[in-house]
This record gives structure tokens, sequence and C-alpha cells, in this order.
């Protein structure tokens, strides 16, 4: 089984790389073959065999993430050879082992589900747990527009998302188009690339990668984290 790694780190995101390639060497789906397609301005990043540097330079927020699906097709043709294709944010690390449970269901996509602090149910920070405070794109003209008052709503990050490559490069190459054409019309959604993954999303079904895969470091939990994003 083959695993292609997607990942971006421009200016000062490159020193997030070493960390997370030894994380994931030790870690994620280990007994695996896996390529990584590094986006970088720094060409001498690293001399890993299984490393693949395509040269980015750092365009600034909010375009190295916003047009970061434009970065993945690039790669499409490489990328077929692939069983399995993953995307995760340059401040991710492993911190324990991640085998095939992280591996898509029949949906053919696997994507990170955003969780807020585990407050107490008094709490009035439960307030912002409402769709209503969701970062969808509310503006009728954008691709990535979700309307209120619907039904099943779920926040998906922008920092990890995969699944089988036939259906990943689906999602990229539509993604890449609706950011791309909203651009062109002078429209820029609230979250950039997050926005138009929940838009996606709202018409594909996918398995949904639990918080223990993609929680941020400094926020406290009751359970020990696989990933982290630092």
């Amino acid at each position: 089984m083959k695993i292609a790694i997607l990942y971006i780190c421009t200016g000062a995101y490159n020193q997030f790389f070493e960390g997370f390639y030894a994380s994931s060497e030790r870690f994620f789906l280990t007994g695996m073959e896996k390529e990584y397609f590094v986006f970088t301005d720094d060409m001498s990043l690293c001399g890993h065999c299984n490393v693949h540097l395509i040269e980015r330079k750092c365009q600034g927020f909010p375009a190295d993430s916003l047009f970061r699906f434009e970065m993945f097709v690039q790669v499409k043709e490489q990328l077929m050879d692939f069983d399995y294709v993953y995307f995760f944010n340059a401040n991710a690390e492993f911190r324990q082992p991640v085998g095939i449970e992280i591996l898509p269901d029949e949906t053919g996509l696997a994507m990170g589900l955003w969780y807020n602090l585990e407050k107490p149910w008094w709490s009035l920070w439960h307030v912002f747990d409402l769709p209503a405070f969701y970062s969808y794109e509310r503006n009728k003209k954008s691709l990535a527009y979700i309307p209120p008052f619907g039904k099943n709503y779920k926040l998906f990050m922008g920092g990890l998302n995969g699944g089988r490559t036939k259906e990943y490069i689906q999602m990229i190459e539509t993604l890449s188009k609706n950011i791309r054409t909203d651009y062109n019309n002078g429209i820029i959604a609230i979250a950039h690339d997050q926005s138009h993954i929940n838009a996606y999303m709202r018409n594909h079904k996918c398995k949904i990668i639990s918080r223990e895969y993609c929680w941020p470091e400094e926020w406290p939990a009751s359970f020990a984290p696989k990933i982290v994003f630092r």
C-alpha cells in the first residue's frame, strides 16, 4: 500500500518539517510505503530519498493557504501512483502510533473535524458551538456559500484531510477551480480554503477523523492526542 503525503512549508513554516517528518516516519502507517510531496521555498530543506521538494515561493497570508489545492493539482499525475493521499498542516506532529483506522471508509474521503474545548455543560462558551458561529461563507455569490438554517452541520478543518486517490483528486480539482473562480470575481471566503472544504462536504460524505488525531497542542485534554497541531 502506497501513501502520498502533501505538505506545505514556506517562510517560517520550514522549521516544522523535520519534526513532522521524523514523527510521521516513526508513528504514521508504519510498514507502508510513504512519499512526501513538500511545497517549499527552501530547496535545501532535506535530502531524504522519499521526499519530493516542489519549489513554491512564499506568497504570504492568505495566498499560501488559499491556493493550496492548485499546488496539489500540479502533482496530480504523480499522485495517481498511490493508493491514498493525505494532507497535514505544517505544524502537525504525530505523538502516538496512527494506523489504518485513519484510512477512509467506503465514501473514499476522511476529514478532520474541529472540536472545541472540553467545557462544563453550563458554560456560556457552548453558545459558540452553534452552527451560526461556524466559519461558513454566507456570501451567496461565493462558491463556498453555505445557507443558514439547514441540518446536520459539521465544521471540518483545513489542516487534516485525505482519502483514496480517486476521490481525493476529484475534491482538490473542484476546490481549486472554485477558489480561483471566487478570487477572479473579487471574493475570498471568510475562512479561505476551509470555507470551501466545508461547502464541498455539504454534498459529499466522508469518514470523520476524531479529535484524537487533530488536537491543538495548547488545548487541555482528558485524553492523549495521537496528532497535535503545534
